[in-house]
């Protein structure tokens, strides 16, 4: 156990994202706190909920302290849709699944070929109407596959097929476009730093790329894999007969980051974002660091700890902080795939799955609220008392 505070409080930091499906960051982090205090009535628990760019993170934002705003933009299938997105002073977190993102399709409904990035640009458009010179553009969990194509219209750059006429929306319209024309971009771009936040490092395209890796998930047949793939390809080559573009969409395309939410990655680094991993932009924005050098233990986690944990999500990236300044981490999950070594490797000392409590996944995921307060009893007899 690390050492108590000097008053011999013991201070915990709970620094955890959602357990998808379940509970979001922010009642995770309630459920552990109200578990830690039933067994340590005075332990002080400091809560930031933390995101790695996908669905989330507004949320986070706006748990650390941003100002919750809202906008009406496209969604992925042109309907309207209010998103949010997170302002503090002239700093902005704007996460793309908010507009473009699986959860806003209809139930029951997937169009790889026809989804549409729009909304995510108009949701940055309605960042820099309100002032932000600093954009973290936070991407995963996306409904589309067209490389950014619709966000970069709605800022107004244009795509036209060989009539002059502006292509079909998604990915499989891209197959049509002819000619490509960013000289309409918003002239605001220029003067704002957009961070490309985001959890992968997929190239646009190939057997790595957006379609290949991710289509599927978002209802694509291997048929529409290949598709999609062509039509990227495509976007790119057209890009680079651009003005303005040249050679440098070749060069994005290839970079880590361009595959990121169905290739807006790609889109976003056409406007000069930086790419940078998801958890880490987003626990510089979160003020991390200040909370971290004021705990004693810090409790991480996230639905399920398991390879993917590994690279490049949120408990992954708050264990590595933590272990660099010295401090005692566990996790909280819904399910643990990880063997311990695997864990301490990673600066975790134990994790407690929610199975340990309920074996029944389906109850695990139905209950997970009271099971996790349950959990966070036992961290508390262990680590806290």
């Amino acid at each position: 156990m690390a050492d108590a505070a000097v008053d011999g409080t013991r201070r915990v930091l709970v620094a955890a994202d959602k357990f998808k499906g379940s509970l979001t960051a922010v009642e995770v982090a309630e459920r552990v706190t109200a578990g830690l205090r039933r067994v340590v009535p005075d332990v002080l628990v400091e809560a930031l909920p933390v995101a790695d760019g996908g669905d989330g993170t507004v949320a986070a934002a706006v748990a650390a302290g941003f100002e919750r705003r809202e906008a009406r933009v496209a969604g992925p299938l042109g309907e309207e849709v209010t998103a949010a997105y997170a302002l503090r002073g002239d700093t902005a977190v704007v996460e793309m699944a908010e507009a473009s993102g699986l959860q806003r399709l209809p139930e029951g409904v997937l169009a790889p070929l026809t989804s549409s990035t729009y909304g995510s640009g108009e949701l940055l458009r309605a960042a820099l109407d309100a002032g932000a010179r600093t954009i973290v553009f936070g991407v995963g969990g996306s409904a589309t596959t067209d490389g950014g194509a619709g966000m970069l219209a709605a800022l107004g750059a244009r795509f036209l097929d060989g009539n002059g006429e502006p292509v079909a929306p998604g990915g499989g319209g891209l197959a049509g476009l002819v000619s490509a024309d960013l000289s309409g971009l918003d002239s605001r771009l220029s003067d704002v730093e957009l961070v490309l936040a985001s959890d992968v490092d997929n190239p646009l395209t190939g057997p790595k790329g957006a379609p290949a890796v991710y289509g599927p998930q978002k209802g694509a047949s291997p048929d529409d894999v290949t598709a999609l793939d062509a039509a990227l390809a495509h976007f790119a080559k057209v890009l680079e007969r651009t003005e303005g573009v040249g050679a440098r969409a070749a060069e994005y395309a290839a970079s880590p980051g361009a595959g990121a939410a169905g290739g807006i990655g790609f889109g976003a680094m056409l406007l000069g974002a930086r790419f940078r991993p998801g958890i880490e932009v987003m626990l510089d924005v979160l003020g991390f660091a200040p909370a971290l050098e004021r705990a004693d233990l810090v409790i991480t986690g996230e639905g399920s700890l398991d390879e993917q944990t590994l690279h490049g999500k949120a408990p992954a990236g708050v264990a590595a902080a933590a272990r660099a300044a010295g401090k005692e981490v566990v996790a909280v999950c819904g399910r643990l795939a990880l063997p311990a070594e695997v864990l301490g490797r990673a600066g975790i000392r134990r994790a407690y799955p929610l199975t340990d409590v309920e074996p029944d996944i389906a109850k695990c995921i139905a209950d997970a609220g009271p099971i996790l307060e349950r959990v966070a009893e036992s961290i508390a007899r262990d680590f806290v008392a």
